[in-house]
């Protein structure tokens, strides 16, 4: 009979691996990690998974392949929303909509409640959206610019954006990882969510205190410097509310359930429509420099190249300069590749077997409600470092711990509970994870400049232990 425990320590090699690679990585590359060299780390420490269980548990080929494929399968469509958000990326910026937000933000927004204001501006969008995605990329890069504009750091702008968008994502009922965590835990939707209040709403209660007396200690900008990227950006841009039509049209269209991939396309076009009437000057500068002709011929390049080229505006001062650049959908083809990387490195974990070997290290801290809640928090937090991926993470984490619930005698709400406390709202926290790279890419923030910040998926792992500890609503059925 074989032990099992040569197979977990086996299990383990691969997971060090990728650490190891990854260290050494940012230690040599910085943050331009990402851009080839944490790709790299992904596909060996794959390779190393794929080697130890060919060799040591006599899992064939066929097995990794048809979990690549089912992998890249069902990133497909996130790969397309993230071109997409390029496109609202660059067009956003171009037509004047993110410099409008900047222009106004900086006027409206006091420094001191700056924090507060931005994390609740996204709870509140990305409740009503139900994307932590899209309240990023679009609110949450004007307010970017905003914070920078007031003097915070982009870590702690960052994390105050991510914070709100991701409590409005962990709660919505339009969110597909609310959705699905109730769904594949067969608890009612709004059961699930109620029921998540008891540990989202104390975590997110602290996480705005914290941001508050942060915000109230912060000296602020000189008042000269905001009266510099007001007078900048308005001489660059034709700053208007008209230009706000664009964003109400995106949330709109998103309330009305429509799907996030029509939403993101009509707005890109709305806004590329938005940047030939108000700002044809910029369009048709950027549209001169890679053709001659007409002037219809030059702003249909520029508009073209303003959703998918990386473009620099130049201001005359570097700091706005950051402000109005933007990536466009070729600046998304880094975090394709990553993702792409990352899922052939979970799938390679997930056929081997090694991710169920790994969770057996957890099965003797079961016997506790408190421990069950933790080794779940754990176990639904490392998989978004193991596996990339916050819907594996989920599906994993429920399969892996449904039989234990059961058997204690726990209601299935305190597992699709604890699954959102953990395996939805640290999926940013990763650098080479699909949420953590996107939220990098989008807001030009490295991970691990913004994650210490981001109080709120930071506070909800710990506060669901703590709840579960307290014993707070927390009902147990007689076993047998």
């Amino acid at each position: 009979m074989n032990h099992p425990l040569p197979k977990t320590l086996l299990s383990l090699v691969p997971v060090l691996v990728l650490i190891t690679l990854l260290a050494l990585n940012i230690g040599i590359f910085g943050a331009d990690s990402i851009l080839g060299a944490s790709q790299v780390a992904l596909l060996a420490s794959a390779g190393v998974a794929v080697l130890i269980a060919t060799l040591a548990f006599k899992t064939p080929w066929k097995d990794f392949e048809e979990a690549i494929k089912r992998n890249f399968s069902d990133i497909a469509g996130a790969t397309l929303i993230l071109f997409l958000i390029g496109g609202v990326s660059g067009t956003w910026t171009m037509s004047g909509i993110v410099p409008a937000f900047i222009y106004y933000g900086v006027q409206l927004i006091h420094p001191k409640v700056f924090l507060l204001t931005a994390c609740v501006i996204c709870a509140v969008v990305s409740v009503m959206t139900g994307s932590s995605w899209t309240t990023i990329a679009t609110i949450g890069v004007a307010l970017l610019g905003i914070g920078k504009a007031e003097g915070f750091s982009d870590g702690m702008i960052a994390g105050a954006i991510i914070s709100g968008a991701y409590f409005g994502d962990k709660i919505s009922p339009l969110s597909d990882t609310t959705v699905m965590a109730s769904s594949v835990n067969q608890v009612p939707l709004f059961t699930h969510i109620r029921y998540m209040f008891y540990t989202t709403v104390p975590s997110m209660v602290i996480t705005l205190i914290v941001f508050t007396v942060l915000g109230l200690s912060h000296d602020g900008a000189d008042a000269s410097q905001i009266d510099l990227y007001t007078r900048v950006l308005s001489d660059k841009f034709q700053i208007t509310p008209w230009l706000m039509l664009v964003p109400v049209l995106t949330v709109f269209l998103i309330m009305k359930r429509m799907p996030a991939i029509p939403v993101l396309a009509i707005s890109v076009l709305a806004a590329a429509v938005a940047a030939l009437v108000f700002q044809p000057d910029i369009i048709g500068g950027i549209g001169s420099k890679v053709t001659e002709g007409s002037r219809a011929r030059i702003l249909l390049a520029g508009t073209v190249e303003s959703i998918y080229n990386t473009i620099t505006l130049e201001t005359g001062h570097p700091e706005v300069d950051s402000l109005v650049s933007s990536r466009g959908m070729l600046g998304m083809l880094n975090t394709v590749f990553l993702i792409l990387c990352a899922m052939c490195y979970g799938a390679c974990m997930q056929a081997s077997g090694m991710i169920a070997h790994l969770a057996g290290l957890l099965k003797p801290l079961t016997r506790t409600r408190t421990g069950l809640v933790a080794s779940t928090v754990v176990t639904g937090t490392a998989l978004n470092g193991i596996v990339s991926d916050q819907y594996l993470s989920i599906l994993l984490t429920s399969n892996i711990f449904s039989e234990t619930f059961k058997r204690e005698g726990y209601e299935d709400r305190l597992l699709s509970r604890t699954v959102e406390d953990s395996a939805t709202v640290t999926s940013p926290l990763y650098p080479w994870s699909s949420c953590g790279m996107t939220q990098a890419t989008i807001l030009s923030v490295p991970t691990w400049t913004y994650a210490p910040w981001c109080l709120f998926n930071l506070i909800s792992p710990l506060m669901s232990i703590t709840v579960a500890a307290i014993g707070w609503k927390i009902v147990r059925k007689a076993k047998g």
